[in-house]
């Protein structure tokens, strides 16, 4: 669990950090001393201006109160003649400062206010890991947790991330705990070629540090009365990777691009290429766009979290905050879709559920923003109706309607980039054609494209040559009933072993059925009736449940969905590829000689969201590109391994399962 800072402001108005005894920044002038030790003296001006990618990287060690981002990101936007049109920050902070305080530290700089009510209105609540922020033409990663643990957990190549590092926290000896040689060495790991860094601090174990781990380090005059400080240069690049070869996602130019389907794993996908300017060709089968698995008229919006931080929940919980921020971005920015932050409560209708709720609970490995404890009073209160059943409640969930999600995604993503969308256009085939593909339809073949994604949910394998995926259908049929006075007053999305909606135009959303291995889509009454039985069955008795109407409708889809109930993203993978270039994967040895290539190479899948893609298609596309365009990428090593697609490929040739 994330520790907040405990922090008090001085007669200057300065914060000051009760664990450490330490300001946050100069009482004299915090935000020119940040400008000078870091901005100026890693050159990153002059750097912007001839910087070979679109992208410019500036990592920090401590956030603190978000001061030296906050001036990097002033002095990127003001910066002229830069070839650099990005500015990607990631910062380290171990305890972070609450949202209150962070806007009062912040209100010293009237001239940073345009930005800094960005920041604060964006600012994450603490839970460990990375949590991405846009902002025009600027990103910022936030990993909450010690540095060191963060450092480990991030996913990087042989050619490193890092453009400039501010070497910031707390001094030395103030807090020991940071200022490592194993920071130094991943400073150099993470470094690119030429990487510049610049640290208030000339103490001389940070300069032997930093020159052991590769650094050339040089004195010079430090800001206003302290007499040196220390910068330098990465001139010995680390060919380390953090990655192992086979988990490895190849960065490649994204020029000619086509996306197959329509639902929330497409219009993502669409909105974040656009974001960095990348067109693409949508293709859609249908006449309306989410007529899928996202055509329910109310979908719940929850992660689905383990007792165990395990990586499938750190996935699920940072997916959640991560769309709930993408959302909200699309809500302020004009576009409209039906919704209600109302609220989840995940009743424990049976014993072995009441069992996990508990275990979740004592094992207090989540905070109660996200997730918290309740009885059945407390549930009946939260619900406004009465209910038989205590359990878990996560406040900032909810519901949203799926089809006008997906539209408002779509119609964000053309209005910032000049994308193409073909309906009524149902590719048939995906063929390879001088090194590009071609993608055929009933209307004609489209092309060439030099990147492919398949986005087609439960018909991802009828587009796929050579081996396929161990994809598995599941069909489920969600019910509408309509609503009486008192089940109106419903004011939160109940979840038994279904779900069921406070009601929308008069109805309410009952499901869901779960039928493996179907890709019917007809109504089924029994189906129906399923739904209303496992409903009354848990809330029969209810004064509120007596009255409500008939069932008037039906929608049933697909989910797609693999056999760890996560999604797949990524390039498209084949098995006799990875046993070729991996040999001795089965011995335990993760590196070879051998380059990884692939016979479908610029093929992408995108698919398995199964009933969760409201929460997780955001952070998947958003993870899927930053990947492709190699950018930092704001998911753990552990989430990425978990996402993989040739994940269930290296398993099996670990275990030797494969031969």
């Amino acid at each position: 669990m994330i520790t907040h800072a405990t922090i008090h402001f001085n007669e200057t108005g300065t914060p000051v950090a009760d664990d450490f005894d330490d300001v946050y920044f100069s009482n004299d002038d915090g935000l020119a001393e940040s400008d000078y030790v870091f901005y100026q003296h890693n050159q990153v001006d002059e750097r912007l201006k001839s910087h070979p990618r679109r992208h410019f990287v500036i990592a920090e060690t401590g956030f603190g109160t978000g001061l030296n981002f906050l001036n990097a990101w002033q002095r990127f936007e003001s910066c002229a003649d830069k070839t650099a049109t990005h500015l990607h920050f990631i910062s380290f902070e171990k305890y972070p400062i609450r949202k209150e305080d962070l806007a009062t530290a912040l209100a010293n700089w009237p001239q940073l206010q345009h930005y800094a009510q960005q920041l604060v209105s964006q600012y994450p609540n603490a839970i460990a890991g990375c949590h991405r922020l846009h902002f025009d033409n600027v990103t910022l990663d936030l990993w909450i947790g010690d540095v060191h643990e963060s450092l480990a957990n991030m996913n990087y190549g042989t050619g490193g991330l890092v453009d400039a590092w501010f070497l910031d926290g707390f001094a030395p000896s103030k807090n020991p705990d940071m200022w490592q040689q194993s920071l130094f060495d991943a400073m150099a790991q993470l470094g690119r070629e030429h990487a510049t860094f610049a640290t208030f601090t000339a103490a001389g174990f940070v300069r032997r540090g930093l020159q052991q781990a590769g650094f050339e380090v040089n004195k010079v005059k430090g800001y206003g009365r302290k007499r040196e400080m220390v910068v330098g240069r990465l001139t010995s690049p680390s060919a380390k990777a953090n990655c192992p070869q086979p988990y490895q996602r190849a960065p490649r130019a994204l020029n000619k691009v086509a996306i197959i389907g329509g639902g929330i794993a497409s219009a993502t996908l669409l909105h974040r290429l656009g974001a960095r300017g990348i067109t693409a060709s949508l293709f859609c089968k249908d006449d309306k766009l989410a007529q899928g698995a996202s055509h329910n008229n109310q979908g719940a919006v929850y992660p689905h979290l383990q007792a165990d931080n395990s990586p499938a929940s750190e996935f699920f919980a940072h997916s959640f905050v991560y769309a709930r921020r993408f959302y909200d971005s699309l809500l302020a920015q004009g576009h409209r879709f039906d919704h209600q932050w109302c609220g989840v409560l995940l009743q424990g209708v049976k014993d072995e559920i009441v069992a996990r709720h508990t275990n979740l609970v004592e094992k207090n490995n989540w905070p109660t923003w996200l997730i918290q404890a309740v009885d059945a009073q407390q549930a009946s209160d939260i619900a406004g109706v009465d209910t038989p059943f205590g359990g878990l409640y996560i406040p900032e969930a909810g519901w949203v309607s799926p089809p006008q999600l997906v539209n408002a995604i779509v119609d964000a993503a053309c209005h910032a980039s000049n994308h193409t969308i073909n309906m009524n256009c149902e590719i048939t085939k995906i063929a390879r054609s001088d090194g590009q593909w071609l993608v055929h339809s009933q209307c004609g073949t489209y092309g060439p494209f030099d990147d492919v994604f398949v986005c087609t949910a439960e018909h991802s394998n009828a587009l796929l040559e050579g081996d396929g995926i161990a994809l598995q259908s599941v069909r489920g049929q969600v019910s509408h009933l309509a609503q009486s006075a008192q089940s109106a007053k419903l004011k939160t999305v109940l979840c038994h072993k279904g779900y069921f909606t406070p009601s929308v135009n008069g109805e309410h959303c009952m499901g869901a059925t779960f039928t493996k291995n179907s890709q019917a889509r007809d109504i089924r009454d029994e189906d129906n009736q399923t739904n209303w039985q496992q409903f009354s069955g848990f809330y029969g008795q209810c004064e509120w449940t007596q009255m409500l109407g008939e069932i008037n409708g039906a929608k049933a889809a697909i989910r797609a969905t693999f056999a760890d109930h996560l999604p797949m993203f990524g390039q498209y993978p084949q098995l006799d590829e990875y046993q070729r270039t991996f040999p001795l994967l089965p011995k335990g040895k993760w590196h070879s000689e051998q380059i990884l290539t692939h016979e479908y190479e610029g093929l992408h899948l995108f698919t398995g969201l199964g009933a969760r893609g409201l929460c997780t298609a955001p952070l998947c596309a958003e993870t899927l590109v930053a990947s492709i365009c190699d950018e930092p990428i704001p998911v753990s090593l552990r989430v990425d391994h978990a996402l993989h697609p040739a994940r269930f490929i290296i398993r099996n040739l670990k275990r030797g399962q494969i031969t």
